[in-house]
């Protein structure tokens, strides 16, 4: 494992407890020797999480669409800034490049990227592992929607197995490390 991909916000108005925890995951991720792939944003989250791992020396890529450069959306001091033409190719870029995949509170965006991801997983496309810090309860409902989807047979018991789901920065790595392999044509899981 070397490089972890992040999908977090970019509004700056919310809750300062949210942007201490991406400040810690981010320390706690290049103290790892892990790379981080994300957005390219510099702005609320996105802004936290670039910072805290240039400020921690560790190696922080950002993916990010050519027109939002052109209202300088994107963070200018990353080590390496890779420009796409659409979203999603940049969804699909950050994917390929992430050995594991973290999401941390966010809006639409983040939300979409999220199941997307869990999509492709559940299709064979991505089959890494894909943890989501479920920061102050944020992502509750998410959860009790992915749940019900299960209760109600549109997919199986199985994939919930297909995330994790913590409440701290400090357990992101642990949850990563102890995630099963992915076989989306199979029934059963070995552990890692």
């Amino acid at each position: 494992m070397q490089t972890i991909c992040v999908y977090c916000a970019s509004s700056t108005q919310v809750k300062p407890s949210y942007f201490e925890a991406t400040a810690s995951l981010a320390s706690i991720l290049a103290k790892a020797g892990l790379s981080v792939v994300y957005g390219g944003g510099s702005n609320g989250l996105m802004g936290q999480l670039a910072d805290s791992m240039l400020a921690s020396r560790g190696k922080i890529t950002g993916i990010i669409p050519r027109f939002m450069c052109e209202v300088e959306w994107n963070h200018t001091n990353l080590t390496e800034l890779i420009l796409v033409e659409t979203m999603h190719e940049r969804k699909e870029k950050m994917a390929l490049m992430a050995d594991a995949v973290v999401a941390l509170p966010g809006g639409c965006g983040t939300l979409e990227e999220l199941l997307e991801v869990i999509t492709w997983k559940r299709l064979g496309i991505f089959t890494k592992p894909i943890v989501i810090v479920n920061l102050e309860g944020y992502f509750d409902a998410l959860i009790t929607m992915l749940d019900r989807a299960v209760d109600e047979h549109f997919m199986r018991d199985e994939h919930r197995r297909m995330w994790e789901v913590v409440e701290t920065p400090e357990e992101v790595l642990p949850a990563i490390q102890n995630s099963v392999n992915w076989d989306s044509n199979a029934r059963s899981f070995a552990a890692l």
